[in-house]
């Protein structure tokens, strides 16, 4: 048994990257097995290892407490098998909290116990075009607003260019080779993952879609290729701390796949990501219609991953099923033709301050189709509509305020009303006998914050300024 001392240091929530040389006659992505035992102490992990073609295999590990990790490989190859070694895992970096969690049932967090909100944005092939030049334009654009998650496609669509490079092996319909796969395309994302992940934003990365209608053949899969295909995604991916698993955008518009079949794809994600990322699915509407949302109780189900255009209804889905609720498409601020990509800025920032107000999280999306980089959703680029920097102006109001803004207004220590359309005169309001508040009158389009003079007790009468999209915050002094 060869065994490695390299003296390597990999911090907490880092990635660990172990090459070796193995044999690449036949197919070694179907042929070879390959995986890795990492061990601290009592604690265990076993992700998978990949083929990354030229007969190169990796195996990626993401240690989550500082100390001596040792490792030793498995293999059905008797080269790549029973090779061990160990590597010291350091304190995490500034900026590195670690992968995103589920906290207190409805919020999220950092591993590290620092609060996250979720204010993301779509972003549905960025990383499929043939333009490094737009790429950076994306990551530019995005360093500079308010988004910290980003919805992406791994699979082409039948509409799209095509792009230089498809997951699969292949370069047209007629010869993707879908039991092999492209090496090159996930170096590539890999790239882009790393970039998000220096800026702070996490990769929400959607699996599979309906969107191919059988030209590319990847949404109409058997149940083996899908299985290896996602397999294949998690032995790559998973050891970045910023991904989450959107199994599939619009399952239901998929007719290739049953419900049960997602079930079972949303079970083999559990047992195969050594590090339980968040993982959802996410449903298609015919808007203003109807809307069916996926069962979110099931247990291997970590949020709700929600298409609808009222988030009026947030308050029925916390009460239906305890986890956080993503609206993660609720309508896209444009002018496209379709209904679902041409409401205001005004409407989006609207449906963003009624989803919060009732403890939920809204997505971003932007669909101008007659502007020089066209709609954002699809391709990335600028930024052109006005919700954006209203966007970013709740999320400072509510980092502002308390991480559990719906509990602390249930304990009487902190409230945010949003009025909405409502365009009222005053408004009364029960605030603690014991406890002195301050109040500000939020101008949620215009941006401005007006204090008001005085503290406050008691029930209140509070002046308004009789105008749609006021919101008022109560803060205990």
């Amino acid at each position: 048994m060869a065994k490695q001392h390299n003296g390597r240091q990999v911090e907490q929530w880092g990635q660990f990257e172990m090459s070796l040389n193995g044999p690449s006659e036949g197919n070694p992505f179907q042929e070879v097995q390959f995986s890795a035992r990492f061990q601290y102490k009592n604690l265990i992990f076993e992700p998978d290892g990949f083929y990354d073609g030229n007969g190169i295999y990796r195996v990626r590990f993401m240690p989550d407490r500082p100390g001596v990790w040792r490792y030793v490989t498995r293999s059905s190859c008797s080269e790549l098998d029973g090779q061990s070694g160990e590597f010291v895992c350091v304190p995490p970096s500034a900026g590195n909290h670690g992968p995103v969690r589920v906290k207190d049932q409805y919020l999220f967090a950092y591993e590290d116990g620092t609060p996250y909100m979720p204010f993301g944005t779509t972003c549905y092939h960025w990383t499929h075009h043939r333009s490094v030049e737009l790429e950076e334009l994306t990551l530019q654009t995005l360093k500079n607003s308010p988004f910290n998650k980003v919805r992406m496609c791994l699979l082409p669509t039948r509409d799209m260019q095509p792009p230089l490079r498809l997951a699969f092996a292949g370069t047209c319909p007629e010869d993707v080779d879908r039991t092999r796969f492209n090496t090159e395309f996930f170096t590539h994302l890999e790239t882009r993952i790393s970039d998000l992940m220096q800026l702070g934003i996490e990769a929400d990365l959607v699996i599979f879609h309906p969107y191919d209608k059988g030209y590319w053949g990847v949404d109409n899969m058997d149940a083996e290729t899908d299985a290896f295909y996602l397999r294949y995604v998690i032995a790559r991916l998973a050891s970045f701390r910023n991904v989450w698993w959107s199994l599939c955008n619009e399952y239901d518009f998929n007719k290739n796949k049953t419900v049960a079949n997602w079930d079972r794809l949303l079970q083999l994600t559990q047992r195969h990501d050594p590090y339980q990322h968040l993982r959802s699915i996410h449903n298609g509407t015919k808007m203003y219609k109807s809307s069916s949302l996926y069962d979110f109780s099931k247990p291997w189900i970590t949020h709700q991953s929600i298409q609808h255009w009222d988030a009026e209804l947030t308050t029925g889905w916390r009460e239906a099923v305890a986890k956080p609720i993503v609206i993660d498409e609720i309508s896209y601020e444009g002018n496209s033709s379709r209904r679902w990509g041409n409401i205001s800025g005004e409407e989006l920032t609207y449906r963003f301050w009624e989803g919060l107000s009732r403890g939920g999280f809204v997505g971003h999306g932007e669909s101008f189709i007659d502007r020089e980089t066209r709609a954002w959703i699809s391709s990335g680029g600028k930024l052109y509509g006005e919700s954006t920097e209203r966007i970013a102006f709740l999320r400072k109001i509510m980092e502002e305020g308390p991480a559990d803004w719906m509990k602390a207004g249930q304990e009487g220590t902190y409230k945010m009303l949003y009025f909405g359309r409502h365009q009222h005169a005053y408004k009364y309001v029960e605030l603690r006998q014991d406890i002195s508040f301050r109040m500000e009158i939020i101008d949620t389009w215009n941006m401005t914050v007006t204090p008001l003079k005085g503290t406050f007790r008691g029930a209140t009468k509070v002046e308004l300024p009789g105008k749609p999209y006021m919101a008022l915050r109560m803060i205990k002094v």
